[in-house]
């Protein structure tokens, strides 16, 4: 049959990235209190293509997601990118992993136990010469407004909020540091179950710690300084303000 991909194409302009996006994949992570996790991911990947490629091989993707059923993690990301820059004749291969991570979380007064879902993402290129890898968590955290409680004779408006954090390491971390870190350097965390004493709880607490959304994205990479593992940095914080209609927004990344 004839391979059209292959053939020449005279437009003479390169495609930086191109591959197939949105595959649902079962994946195993490693996971602090259980061992390992299995769960559902979205999977994106994809090479480079030179002009003088009409098109690239898309089904050779999922034969290389399939030699690596089941161990698709932190360990075998940069083998798997090799293997796809390698099967497609490629300079540069990339490869995106988002994936749902649960974490039993335990009331804070009560201590009834519920699952908590996290979003996490591993994001990684190789050009051949070197590897770049970085593992993005995203963690919903609550802020209480300090403008508001200083101002206001009774209460002070709180938000929900959602913290992006994209990493670069040195060696392996767990997922759940993190987020307690991020969680603690915020008015306070959410829940997935609370009781009503937990409700009580939870809300004076995040009262007595008031932040805005600078606040969060210094006071985490206060803490993420701390750690030298840590050779780079973003971090993205959104609050969804309770009374006004607009989000409030701040962006951070070690130089």
């Amino acid at each position: 049959m004839v391979d059209v991909q292959n053939q020449k194409d005279s437009r003479n302009l390169d495609i930086k990235k191109v591959g197939v996006k949105g595959i649902k994949y079962p994946v195993i992570v490693l996971d602090q209190a259980n061992g390992t996790q299995h769960v559902n991911a979205t999977v994106n990947m994809y090479v480079n293509l030179p002009r003088q490629f009409k098109g690239t091989h898309m089904s050779r993707f999922i034969e290389v997601l399939n030699e690596y059923r089941g161990q698709i993690n932190i360990k075998t990301f940069e083998i798997i990118l090799e293997k796809v820059r390698e099967k497609l004749d490629a300079q540069s291969a990339h490869m995106e992993i988002e994936f749902p991570y649960f974490i039993e979380k335990a009331a804070p007064v009560s201590g009834a136990k519920s699952l908590m879902e996290y979003k996490c993402q591993f994001c990684g290129e190789n050009n051949g010469k070197k590897n770049d890898f970085m593992v993005g968590i995203i963690v919903p955290v609550t802020t209480v407004c300090p403008c508001s409680k200083e101002v206001s004779n009774m209460g002070a408006h709180n938000q929900r909020s959602i913290v992006n954090v994209k990493l670069r390491f040195k060696k392996f971390f767990w997922i759940e540091d993190v987020i307690r870190l991020i969680e603690d350097s915020s008015s306070g965390q959410l829940y997935s179950l609370l009781k009503r004493i937990d409700e009580k709880y939870v809300t004076e607490k995040g009262y007595e710690n008031p932040m805005f959304v600078e606040d969060v994205v210094r006071s985490i990479a206060e803490r993420l300084n701390m750690d030298d593992n840590f050779t780079w940095y973003s971090i993205e914080a959104e609050n969804f303000e309770s009374i006004h209609n607009h989000s409030a927004y701040a962006y951070l990344e070690k130089e």
